[in-house]
């Protein structure tokens, strides 16, 4: 007797099921569309919000569709994709965490594990039942701008993490609350620096963001096969064994062969040895760097072994191209067959195929106290105190504390990329509270702030404190747009740690970044450093290890390199380090 699925699929057109391997981008497609051709998932892609984005017009758009889709022939419902990979992170008001690389400094799976429930739970709230998180990649090289989505350099430190997310997101059972996506397989932490090349999507991002980058992102991992056993498949490992229910293919390639035409790694590895049931997703237009001829690319994808293509636009293209292609026997029935059971087999997991409507959390929870309260403790939790050479941390009771710094009072400078827009941004992009907030509700009056304008060194001008807080920053970005061949901060940054030296007693150096930064010259006028990555919306968490309300407890997940290469030179491996993995500064107080 036939399974239920295979009872479903018996009875599935071939467009319907070349519909149910497509994956559109909501601006691309109606709600209409979505059941005349039986779409199998509809997404946000970064930044891809409605308007107005708040939480009930997020459910409203996400319902349209589903509702829509529970109207076409077989009333199969779509998956509703989001990037939510440090909470909701694409809608105003929802709770943003510290990003990935301060929960690996946490080293706490418990915590990553509450956060992973809180952020399903907003994600629901809206309609959306699958988020491309977490990234369990394992960086090399800092100069990559994905680095901040990895927890760490070590392999079991990513497992365990990246599994207790999985097993958070797609909660306690019977059934998957939030499909989770381990992403992105594989090795794309491990690609050589200059490998990315000039493709035409390459020169495409240059010129539509008005920025250098993809040195490593979407590059080259040159290793062998023992390196990517041992050091990039562990945390797959991990989250097949907690059964993760979709795994996203890499941009990059391994050894010049992309990951998403790769059939060894896609069926072979991922598929036979793991023994993955769940799908493949791929990642966003991905399919088409396989080759410059469609057809060819999308053949060779689905046959490697993707299950599910993120157009993400032109979907009646792509519609076109594998019906074609299947009816020319050059995409094989089965292939086809196999990937259509594995996504109905998610969905089924889901509960999205008994006909019943899902009891989703309402609009109201998102961004509630309790789970502000956990982002607070989750950015302390990740602070790691670097050094203290004088013992200026926690700050005396009675010391007055002068804060610098365009992040220090900034929310979207302590989110970091992935918020709201797709690289993030400045200013009050969402609600929050800052460091500032927070010294102000420990110190009161104790606490001044000069201007916020990093160039503006006038606002010192008759300053004089105790303690200076200097906070220096990396601006936003994402994915190959933050590659960046040079980790030191810049100019004007240095110049104002000078100018705060100058004018007291004690200087604590804080750093806002989605990676390690070089931070010679700005040492030398630093008595305790603290490297509080993007802490998030509730950046306030960093002045309660500062005050001491919070033990310092994290540790460093990556290793922070001393310097940067020599002018003009671009090494193909990451710079040598200063402080290394595991290393922390305990302050006695």
């Amino acid at each position: 007797m036939p399974s239920p699925i295979d009872d479903l699929l018996e009875r599935m057109t071939l467009e319907e099921r070349i519909g149910q391997i497509t994956q559109v981008d909501r601006t691309a497609i109606t709600p209409e569309e979505v059941a005349e051709h039986a779409i199998g998932s509809v997404l946000s892609g970064g930044g891809g919000n409605p308007e107005p984005n708040t939480p009930t017009a997020w459910r409203a758009m996400v319902d349209g569709y589903v509702d829509a889709s529970r109207g076409s022939r077989l009333g199969i419902p779509i998956l509703y994709g989001t990037d939510a990979v440090h909470g909701h992170n694409n809608l105003v008001g929802a709770t943003i965490f510290p990003h990935n690389i301060a929960l690996g400094a946490a080293g706490d799976p418990q915590l990553v594990s509450e956060i992973g429930r809180a952020t399903a739970i907003e994600t629901a709230a809206t309609g959306a039942r699958w988020t491309f998180a977490p990234t369990v990649a394992v960086p090399q090289d800092p100069r990559w701008g994905r680095t901040y989505e990895g927890y760490g350099q070590d392999p079991e430190l990513v497992s365990a993490l990246g599994a207790a997310l999985v097993a958070a997101l797609q909660g306690p059972g019977p059934g998957i609350d939030v499909l989770a996506c381990a992403k992105h397989f594989i090795a794309d932490g491990g690609t050589t620096w200059g490998t990315t090349g000039g493709a035409q999507w390459v020169e495409w991002w240059r010129r539509a963001y008005g920025a250098d980058g993809w040195h490593l992102d979407q590059g080259d991992a040159r290793i062998d096969e023992a390196t990517l056993r041992a050091v990039h498949l562990p945390p797959y490992r991990a989250a097949v064994a907690q059964g993760v229910g979709s795994i996203m293919a890499s941009y990059s390639s391994f050894n010049g062969t992309k990951v998403h035409g790769h059939r060894w790694l896609l069926t072979d590895l991922l598929k036979g040895e793991l023994g993955f049931e769940g799908f493949v997703v791929s990642d966003y237009v991905a399919v088409d760097q396989v080759s410059p001829d469609y057809r060819e690319a999308v053949v060779t994808c689905l046959e490697a072994g993707v299950d599910m293509v993120m157009v993400p636009f032109d979907h009646t293209r792509f519609r076109e191209t594998v019906r074609a292609a299947v009816l020319a026997g050059e995409l094989s029935s089965a292939r086809l067959d196999d990937a259509v059971r594995r996504i109905l087999r998610v969905k089924a997991a889901m509960g999205l195929l008994d006909g019943a409507e899902p009891q989703l959390p309402t609009p109201a929870v998102v961004g509630n106290a309790d789970h502000r309260a956990l982002a607070r403790r989750a950015a302390a939790a990740g602070a790691v105190l670097l050094e203290d050479t004088a013992g200026v941390l926690p700050l005396d009771a009675a010391a007055s504390v002068l804060v610098a710094g365009a992040a220090a009072d900034d929310v979207g400078l302590a989110c970091g990329g992935w918020t709201i827009d797709w690289s993030g941004g400045r200013g009050a992009i969402t609600p929050g509270s800052t460091l500032v907030d927070g010294l102000r509700g420990h110190l009161g009056d104790r606490c001044t702030v000069t201007g916020a304008d990093d160039e503006d060194l006038t606002a010192l001008d008759g300053h004089t404190a105790d303690v200076g807080v200097v906070v220096v920053h990396e601006e936003p970005y994402a994915e190959g747009m933050g590659d960046r061949a040079s980790l030191a901060l810049d100019a004007a940054q240095l110049r104002q740690v000078e100018a705060v030296a100058a004018v007291v007693d004690r200087v604590v150096l804080l750093v806002y970044s989605g990676r390690p930064l070089v931070l010679d010259p700005a040492l030398e006028h630093a008595d305790a450093v603290v490297a509080a990555w993007w802490p998030g919306s509730e950046a306030a968490g960093i002045a309660d290890v500062l005050v001491g309300r919070v033990p310092w407890a994290a540790t460093l997940s990556v290793d922070w390199p001393e310097q940067d290469p020599p002018t003009g030179a671009v090494p193909a491996t990451a710079p040598a380090p200063r402080w290394r993995r595991g290393h922390a500064h305990h302050a006695t107080g």
